[in-house]
């Protein structure tokens, strides 16, 4: 049940529109994905339940994810049930990843902010031999933040040049929130073509400023040791 890097989502597709191409690349590099989405998205303006649930899983195979699982939190309800954090210790304790990717705790979506507190206290909690939730308690290497909507500058950004396509592809898969102009499709900011421009050209910025064709940031809270002043070492 272990996993090298567990990464959540407060919704389906969040995973793919902020850390899509990292997913992909550690899955080619032989890493085993967990993913697991907090919500199934139902206060969504487009799509059901099934078409969300169904959408994220065709996703999961594009990225090469071991697994992805819900834990149907009601939507817009992230943390707001007590029930919430221990839930989140305990799929942690299950999984034991040695890196844990949450989204960054600013962003216009409030459900993505409050995801990344629950989510930032859960993995804390989480190595507390004193805290009560199902499992043993477990430590993770390092907790990553990772872009949804809004973004500032990265402690470092991944290059996902090589993976950019299995990210578009595993967005593709989201049909119901990205396609527009069938019947009884609302329009919203995620299905207007300048929302992948949104996307695309965070990516894009993040790889120029590293000098490399397309990259996603992170941020941590912790200094980042290198070994040296050595670019390569």
């Amino acid at each position: 049940m272990s996993v090298d890097l567990l990464v959540f989502g407060p919704h389906p597709d969040d995973i793919e529109i902020g850390l899509g191409g990292t997913v992909a690349r550690h899955t080619a590099l032989g890493f085993r994905v967990g993913l697991c989405d907090l919500t199934a998205g139902e206060m969504g303006s487009n799509g059901t339940v099934d078409d969300r649930l169904a959408e994220a899983e065709s996703a999961r195979l594009v990225l090469g994810a071991a697994w992805r699982d819900n834990l149907r939190w009601l939507d817009r309800q992230i943390g707001k049930d007590p029930a919430h954090l221990s839930q989140a210790v305990a799929f942690i304790r299950r999984h034991r990843p040695r890196v844990i990717a949450v989204p960054y705790w600013s962003d216009r979506h409030p459900d993505h902010g409050a995801a990344s507190e629950v989510l930032t206290e859960a993995t804390f909690n989480s190595g507390l031999r004193r805290y009560q939730s199902d499992g043993e308690p477990w430590k993770p290497d390092w907790l990553c933040y990772y872009f949804i909507n809004d973004a500032v500058s990265p402690s470092f950004v991944i290059d996902v040049s090589e993976h950019y396509e299995r990210k578009r592809e595993a967005l593709d898969c989201h049909v119901s929130q990205f396609r527009r102009g069938e019947p009884g499709v609302v329009e919203t900011r995620l299905n207007v073509p300048q929302f992948r421009q949104l996307i695309e050209s965070r990516d894009a910025q993040f790889g120029a400023l590293a000098g490399v064709r397309w990259a996603e940031g992170i941020v941590v809270r912790e200094p980042v040791v290198r070994p040296s002043l050595m670019k390569g070492a």
